[in-house]
Parts: C-alpha cells; sequence; structure tokens
C-alpha cells in the first residue's frame, strides 16, 4: 500500500519531539516520515498496518518504527462503544538517527545504534521488563527539558540497543514514494476495507471506491502492496477472528460470520495459513498464556 509522507512537527530549539497525544482517533491516514518513531499507546484498540503487516493493537503496545517504515493505527466502532471512550491516547517520540549529531554516531561507544536502527526498519514490537522500563522513560520525557531530556532520550536509547524482548512484525520491503493523487486513492481504499470487511466486498464494489477498472485496481493493489486485494482482506478478517477468539465470548462457527468468511472450510484455511493455527489451537494457546 502506497504510504504518505508525513512531516513531523518539531519544535524550534528541539532536537526531537516528545508528545502525549490525546485524540479522537490516531488518524486514519496511511504515511511514513524519515524519523524513527517511539510509540506507546495509553489508550485505544483496534487494527494497525506497518509495512506489509497487518495486527491488533492495544493498550500497553509499544512499537519501534524505524525510518520510512510505513505504518497507522484505525480503531474500530466498537473500541469506542465497548469502552463509551470517546478519545484514544499515546505517548510518542521521533528523533532522526543522526539527531544527536552524526560525529555521535562515529564514537565506538555508539555502534550498538546502528544496528538497532537496521532492526527498527522492520519494527519492532516491545515487550517484558524492557517495555515497562522504556513506558517509565517515556512518560519522564514528557514533561523534561532541556539536558535531561537528552538524557532520557539516551537512557531510551541505551535499553532499546540492549533488549532482547522484542519481535520484529514486517517484512522489509521497497515501496514507491506517493503522490498525491496515490495517498488519497490508497487511502479510500484502506478505510473502506476496514470499515466494511465485515460484509462481502467484491472486486467491483472496491475498484469503484479507487476509480479504476477491475483489471486495473488487481494490478495497481499488487503493486503497491505486494499482495492481492483478497489476501490483504483475508489478513483484516483474520486479525479481527484473533481479537474475538482472545475475547471467548463466541463460538468459533460465530466468529467465522461475524468476520466476514461465508463458509467455515475457507475460514479455516485462511487462518492457518496466516497464523499458522487452527482457531481452536489459537484460542487454546491464548487461554494457556493468559493462566
Amino acid at each position: 500500500m502506497k504510504p504518505h509522507f508525513h512531516k513531523v512537527p518539531i519544535q524550534m530549539r528541539s532536537s526531537f519531539s516528545v508528545r502525549h497525544d490525546v485524540q479522537p482517533n490516531f488518524g486514519n491516514v496511511w504515511h511514513y516520515h524519515p524519523e524513527l518513531e517511539l510509540h506507546y499507546v495509553v489508550k485505544g484498540e483496534g487494527t494497525r498496518l506497518v509495512g506489509d503487516h497487518v495486527g491488533s493493537f492495544h493498550a500497553g503496545e509499544l512499537l519501534l518504527l524505524g525510518e520510512n517504515l510505513p505504518h497507522t493505527w484505525h480503531c474500530q466502532e466498537d473500541y469506542f462503544e465497548k469502552y463509551a471512550e470517546n478519545y484514544v491516547e499515546a505517548i510518542v517520540v521521533h528523533f532522526s538517527s543522526s539527531c544527536l549529531g552524526h560525529e555521535f554516531l562515529n564514537l565506538p561507544e555508539t555502534n550498538a545504534l546502528m544496528r538497532l536502527f537496521e532492526k527498527a526498519k522492520r519494527g519492532m514490537q516491545i515487550f517484558g521488563t524492557s517495555r515497562e522500563q522504556l513506558k517509565q522513560l517515556m512518560m519522564q520525557a514528557v514533561m523534561a527539558e532541556d539536558l535531561r531530556k537528552v538524557i532520557l532520550l539516551l537512557e531510551i536509547l541505551e535499553i532499546l540497543t540492549k533488549t532482547q524482548e522484542y519481535r520484529n512484525i514486517s517484512t522489509m520491503f521497497p515501496f514507491l514514494k506517493a503522490t498525491e493523487g496515490d495517498m488519497v486513492r490508497m487511502n479510500s481504499i484502506y478505510n473502506y476495507t476496514l470499515n466494511n470487511f465485515t460484509k462481502d466486498i467484491s472486486l467491483k464494489e472496491i475498484a469503484s471506491v479507487s476509480n479504476l477498472t477491475m483489471t486495473s485496481f488487481c494490478r495497481y493493489f499488487k503493486i503497491m502492496t505486494k499482495k492481492t486485494y483478497a489476501d490483504f482482506l483475508n489478513e483484516v478478517r483474520i486479525n479481527h477472528a484473533c481479537k474475538l477468539l482472545s475475547e471467548n465470548t463466541l463460538q468459533i462457527d460465530e466468529i467465522c460470520y461475524t468476520c466476514g468468511f461465508n463458509n467455515l472450510s475457507n475460514f479455516y484455511r485462511q487462518f492457518k495459513r496466516v497464523t499458522r493455527y487452527t482457531p481452536k489451537d489459537f484460542r487454546r494457546r491464548y487461554n494457556i498464556y493468559l493462566s
């Protein structure tokens, strides 16, 4: 999916940005920027897209996104209905790889930073003790000023370079920088899919959203995303199925139809293709993890 370039606002006399955002949503624009992004979700729940990965996010999630890695967060309506919330909340740190100076990166003591920045190109989901430590430092950095703010960034980077408590979430792949027309078109496709995936979406229907013929749409989407639209739609549906399986309130056949699949056999086949587990095994493993 071809992302939109985003200019990260950084205050005058600041070498990097730390924000505590409380907003109606995270913004639904698929975008990228040259700065790395450390993103801690305080409140919110829904679907995130990072690179070529479709997954769920929830409160407590912490990600490090590398430079120019396209991403977006999308809250489904049931989040606002379930929790009676009318906002989402996050702490976000944006910094360029050279924000502390090019000479700083050439020091022998900072060799680990370049390895970290390379790993971050695939997106890193941080968990465990490292996540808790980083969360506390990010909260302090929101209120910090001057040298203390820089020291906190260094402490954050030190934890990130040393942690083994992470997993990469995206496959690195090249993408073409978006024109304004591509940005509008791909965001229309993306938003329409996330808002309507529980229903049948025909190729004719989604092609009309993008103002393309069906043949042109299929070719265009494959070029932009390195996957077919059917694969993308199934990944969105399976991601929602995983969320429902973890909540443990619906039977598997109910989840199948709730997520937009028309028959159980296709649901099982697609679920195993995406997750490598059957729905029953996924639910069992999730419950074991919680116990």
